[in-house]
């Protein structure tokens, strides 16, 4: 979204996140696909990650990450009245997830809708709410990423099973007052000449599930790992410079860069190409995996809880899933 001088500042007012409880190690992994601690750590970085049972939904992990997020702000669920759940993985076709967050934690006022970006799906929705503030259309909005990942994972594919885990990240949006947060500039794009190096191709309309393809598996997620790996690089770095200039400022300004949490490689990399020190970047996907669209959202509230991030510092999120999607976003904290 470009500057407007009609249009109020929007800021971040409160952060929160939500685990499962479930913890799935490399060493588990082992026992179950022909992997190894070695092979996934020296390939992705990740050890551990968090498995939501069954009975958990992805709405379950949001809302638990929304209650998170209103107490840091200091607000009550009463108080909001726009709800925006990115995630790829709803608890049904419809409604939307959004709607059982505003259920689940008394939002009664709230219009809800859900974004599916895949793992740039929180970003998107962080831009879509910022809009509704910014132009008066909303006070106080929840925007949430959440994904229940390991419900659409091929358990048996150990190129992709490794990767991911579940869980939930919010944030609290509001008119920018003094306190800080406020959100300095975003950017977007995507592109669907490339849907197919990642996707989950069954279960809608244009593939339903029948008794006759139901062992083929089209419900779980499939993924060119050395495409996506390439694509992620190049747009991830295309977007942070973009967002960062959008915001006036270099990568020199940055004090905290948080990067989408799929693998330490491609974090590396982005780190080198921008000509920025790995210090600089908040990585956890050493205990979470890939969270989709929930990972930055997560790493956000651990980085601002544990310290990371301090009052006038300038953040960068940024963001890529498939779509292909990606998204960036500068914060003055």
């Amino acid at each position: 979204m470009k500057s407007n001088s009609t249009l109020r500042s929007v800021a971040i007012a409160g952060t929160g996140r939500h685990l499962p409880d479930r913890v799935l190690t490399n060493e588990d992994l082992q026992r179950m696909v022909d992997t190894s601690d070695e092979w996934i750590t020296t390939r992705t970085g990740i050890k551990r990650r968090r498995i939501a049972a069954e009975h958990e939904a992805t709405s379950d992990l949001a809302a638990g990450a929304a209650l998170q997020a209103l107490e840091n702000a200091g607000l009550e669920a009463s108080e909001i009245d726009l709800i925006v759940v990115g995630t790829v993985t709803p608890d049904m076709a419809f409604p939307a997830t959004a709607c059982f967050v505003q259920k689940a934690i008394g939002a009664a006022k709230a219009t809800c809708f859900d974004v599916s970006g895949a793992c740039s799906g929180f970003l998107y929705g962080l831009e879509i709410a910022r809009g509704y503030i910014a132009a008066g259309l909303a006070e106080k909005a929840l925007v949430i990423g959440a994904d229940k990942l390991s419900g659409i994972i091929d358990w048996t594919d150990r190129n992709t099973c490794v990767l991911f885990g579940d869980g939930a990240g919010a944030v609290v949006l509001t008119p920018a007052q003094e306190g800080g947060g406020e959100i300095v500039s975003t950017y977007s794009g995507s592109d669907g000449l490339l849907d197919e190096i990642l996707n989950v191709p069954g279960g809608g309309s244009r593939c339903p599930l029948t008794p006759e393809n139901m062992g083929d598996k089209l419900n779980t997620m499939k993924m060119a790992g050395r495409e996506v790996y390439r694509h992620a690089v190049t747009t991830m770095v295309s977007a942070a410079k973009e967002a960062i200039a959008r915001a006036g400022l270099t990568p020199d300004d940055i004090a905290c860069f948080i990067p989408h949490q799929a693998n330490l490689r491609i974090i590396e990399t982005i780190a080198h190409k921008l000509n920025v020190p790995m210090d600089r970047f908040f990585v956890n996907l050493t205990e979470y995996g890939n969270t989709s669209a929930a990972a930055v959202a997560i790493a956000l509230d651990e980085a601002q809880r544990s310290g990371r991030i301090k009052r006038g510092d300038y953040i960068l999120m940024v963001v890529f899933g498939g779509g292909l999607t990606w998204a960036s976003s500068v914060v003055r904290w």
